[in-house]
């Protein structure tokens, strides 16, 4: 599915494009102190991400998808079902590492978005281990092969996930270089590798 932007653009032009104004846009939302100012671990904070990321590329930036959204052969949450989902996900216990990351998962099988869950939602579990715990995961230090495939299996079982960024996490949560590094190492998950955040 090919979707609209904003940009005009279509093909490596577009990707260089989204990923360098989306990067920016990461950037700002650490040094202006918008993170902070989220209720963490509710939808309408991820919505809040997803617009900042993505509201100059897509006009669906921050908006739930109404249409339906598979990867391979694994069908995301119904885009019928999906407002009563995001509900239930938000009124989800935050208040260990465990049910922080239970509810990391489940906001994947969701996937509220189009396009851009992925990057936005990694921002989004650091704002709730910042709030609750004063961790974030150091992204920098998960490799992304072994990332790529608990994710796809933690629908089923999230004990891989959780083991993998529980050994990444770091007390440094207003550290300047783990977040611009763990921008670029989310990106990398995605195939966006051009630009360093630092630098945009």
């Amino acid at each position: 599915m090919e979707l609209q932007n904003k940009l005009g653009l279509t093909g490596v032009a577009f990707e260089d494009a989204e990923e360098r104004i989306s990067k920016q846009k990461a950037k700002e939302l650490f040094e202006s102190g918008a993170l902070d100012a989220l209720e963490a671990g509710t939808y309408a904070s991820l919505q809040a991400i997803h617009r900042h990321l993505f509201e100059e590329i897509y006009d669906f930036a921050g908006e739930t998808r109404k249409l339906n959204l598979s990867k391979g052969s694994f069908r995301f949450a119904s885009a019928i079902y999906l407002d009563e989902a995001l509900k239930q996900i938000s009124a989800m216990p935050q208040g260990t590492y465990e049910e922080i990351i239970a509810k990391y998962v489940e906001m994947n099988i969701a996937h509220p978005f189009l396009e851009g869950n992925g990057r936005s939602m990694r921002i989004w579990l650091d704002t709730i281990l910042k709030k609750e715990l004063g961790v974030v995961v150091d992204w920098s230090r998960v490799n992304r092969e072994d990332y790529l495939l608990a994710m796809e299996r933690s629908p089923v079982r999230d004990t891989e996930i959780r083991l993998l960024l529980k050994e990444a996490l770091t007390d440094k949560t207003t550290d300047r270089a783990i977040f611009m590094h763990g921008i670029d190492a989310s990106y990398r998950y995605e195939g966006y590798q051009r630009y360093r955040t630092e630098d945009v």
